[in-house]
């Protein structure tokens, strides 16, 4: 019998090696940026076509490479990185496996051109799924250019699942900052379809969150710093009151290497405890720096996955890092009950106090009445004073008793008012039909009607979310919203990836009622909001829902235009805690019964519960 095992040929493994390194254009994007800051760069330049599938180039200053070094640099496991299996516990750089630019050799058209300072020629590879076409010398700048081009030519299956240009954008994006925010110092650019959209210049950590986020976070952010011999941490936290439904904008760094880890992330809910809700997250950029021995970082090829050796240590630390910066930013109540309020008054400064002034009449004496009676009879004013007191008694007295004969014909016309208006008319089954005489608010949460068959309990939040869900879902597909223009046009500023989400979903959003402008660059001048749902605030309305939009679209996994109806839905529905009149709670009821699915949210939520004669009668039977 022959044998059967064999080897594989080194481009059958590269693009093995490829599907697990290389996912996406995105993952091309960091490995290259990560090398260009491992070869000392100051300037990072990323440019890219149709969200990278067509082009992906990555300019930097760094140090360079020679000939051999940049033939030898597409083989797999080649790294100037590590020497020995000793160097995996004290790795300094962002890469050091080696198979980054084999695997994206194996799967694209990739050209390499190369500098050192030294050398008065660079070096210009081109590469076509990890054969190499051409080797030569040329003219070109210090540094290190790669040019990835038709990404997963040669694997048309993995190309045929990549997602919409926006969708992968998105992810690009995502990269691109984690690395920006891990190196304030050096100076970054992302270029998209010839239109600029990033320009870093070198900055702080402060001013790089500021440039990333947009410039509404200056005033957000709270910093975080301690220094212990297992840790040192820096960083900043967002205030309380800033807090989102979403996750997105939590970045944990170790020794400048993003991360992601559950544990620290729950320490970091933990020092948040009632502050925000349990379903909303802060947004913190914390910078560990740590022992390289104390870390391991090969546990996966992203190596956003790592194990630290004091966990317990660390999660501790930073719980108390992240109360102390929330307590000396006075974010945190605070008691003190030896400091004596009365002395809390500020005056103005470089101003004399001025005493007042006061006046006395020396002729006014209280014990000579009759004197007293003779000024009185004299002045023409007193007789005026007296009729008036007079009179604004006899008004005072007439309007108690006029108000007590309003108050008891305004309770005799509101009792039958509300008797009249407790009538309902649905169109729902005769046996589920509300009873006429009892429609009832429970804890300004749950609406509670005696029906034929017993009793029926709605959920106001979830009843008003189903119908706000239908009627935006109708709009989405009829394009007829119903805006309500603002009296006063208002302007707002969202982060990049954000306003770009908004342009993406302009039509679907124009659909479901808004008006909105593009001013500026990530600004819109809202004009008008959905009639349906009652905002004081466009920013946090429009901000809400995309928070809501993008938690729907990662969790549930269903098409934009769902995910827009359920995300307007949720956020305009009548939240718990709302107290509901007579008129509404009957109107929230007739609506839902109207609805196609009036049982249940578009989510899967129950919207009401029956409570059948016979269960209630158990309940009273021994």
């Amino acid at each position: 019998m022959p044998d059967i095992i064999q080897l594989l040929p080194d481009a059958v493994a590269n693009q093995i090696a490829a599907g697990e390194v290389i996912q996406r254009p995105a993952s091309v994007i960091k490995e290259l940026m990560e090398n260009a800051v491992d070869a000392g760069s100051t300037t990072i330049e990323v440019i890219i076509k149709d969200a990278g599938k067509t082009l992906i180039q990555v300019i930097d200053n760094g140090k360079g490479m020679s000939e051999t070094d940049a033939r030898l640099s597409f083989e797999r496991h080649a790294t100037s990185k590590i020497k020995s299996a000793d160097d995996l516990f004290a790795i300094q750089t962002m890469g050091f496996r080696g198979e980054a630019l084999a695997s994206i050799a194996a799967i694209a058209y990739v050209e390499l051109k190369t500098k050192r300072p030294k050398d008065d020629l660079g070096t210009k590879i081109e590469i076509q799924g990890s054969k190499v076409v051409t080797q030569e010398s040329c003219q070109c700048n210090q540094g290190t250019s790669f040019s990835v081009k038709n990404l997963f030519f040669n694997v048309p299956a993995r190309r045929k699942f990549l997602k919409a240009d926006p969708v992968e954008f998105r992810h690009i994006i995502d990269e691109f900052q984690r690395v920006a925010l891990a190196y304030p110092a050096i100076a970054f650019s992302l270029h998209h379809n010839n239109a600029e959209v990033f320009h870093f210049a070198k900055e702080n950590l402060r001013q790089r969150i500021v440039s990333v986020m947009g410039g509404n976070y200056n005033q957000r952010l709270v910093p975080v710093q301690e220094k212990t011999t297992i840790i040192e941490l820096e960083g900043f936290i967002s205030k309380p009151e800033f807090a989102k439904k979403t996750r997105g904008e939590q970045f944990f760094f170790v020794n400048k290497r993003f991360f992601k880890h559950p544990y620290f992330q729950h320490a970091i809910q933990s020092a948040y405890e009632g502050l925000i809700p349990k379903d909303e997250f802060a947004a913190y950029f914390l910078h560990f720096t740590i022992a390289p021995q104390t870390i391991d970082v090969n546990i996966h090829p992203t190596k956003t996955e790592i194990k630290f050796e004091d966990e317990k240590h660390i999660y501790t630390i930073l719980r108390s890092a992240i109360r102390q910066a929330l307590g000396k930013h006075n974010l945190t109540p605070s008691l003190d009950f030896e400091r004596d309020q009365t002395f809390d008054i500020s005056f103005p400064e470089n101003k004399p106090l001025v005493p007042p002034t006061i006046k006395v009449n020396p002729d006014f004496n209280p014990f000579k009445t009759t004197e007293q009676k003779t000024y009185a009879k004299s002045s023409s004013a007193w007789p005026q004073i007296e009729k008036s007191n007079k009179e604004n008694w006899q008004k005072l007295y007439e309007s108690h008793e006029s108000s007590k004969i309003d108050a008891e014909q305004n309770l005799a016309i509101e009792t039958n008012k509300t008797s009249q208006q407790a009538i309902i008319s649905a169109d729902w089954d005769n046996k589920q039909k509300p009873d006429e005489k009892f429609i009832s608010q429970v804890h300004n949460k749950y609406i509670i009607s005696a029906v034929k068959s017993g009793m029926m309990l709605i959920h106001q939040q979830y009843a008003h979310e189903r119908i706000l869900y239908e009627k935006f879902k109708y709009a989405l597909l009829s394009n007829k919203g119903i805006s309500q223009r603002q009296l006063f046009p208002q302007t707002i500023e969202l982060n990049y990836a954000d306003a770009n989400l908004v342009k993406e979903l302009q039509t679907e959003i124009a659909a479901l009622g808004f008006e909105l402008r593009e001013f500026g660059k990530n600004a819109f001048i809202i004009d008008g909001l959905p009639a349906d749902i009652a905002a004081t605030d466009p920013y946090q309305l429009l901000n809400g829902i995309i928070e809501t939009y993008k938690n729907n679209l990662s969790e549930l996994k269903i098409d934009k235009r769902e995910a827009l109806a359920q995300s307007m839905a949720q956020y305009g529905s009548i939240k718990t805690g709302t107290k509901l009149s007579l008129e509404e709670m009957t109107s929230l009821i007739d609506q839902l019964f109207a609805c196609e699915i009036p049982y249940y949210t578009a989510g899967g939520k129950p919207t009401l519960s029956m409570l059948s004669l016979d269960e209630l009668e158990k309940r009273f039977t021994k």
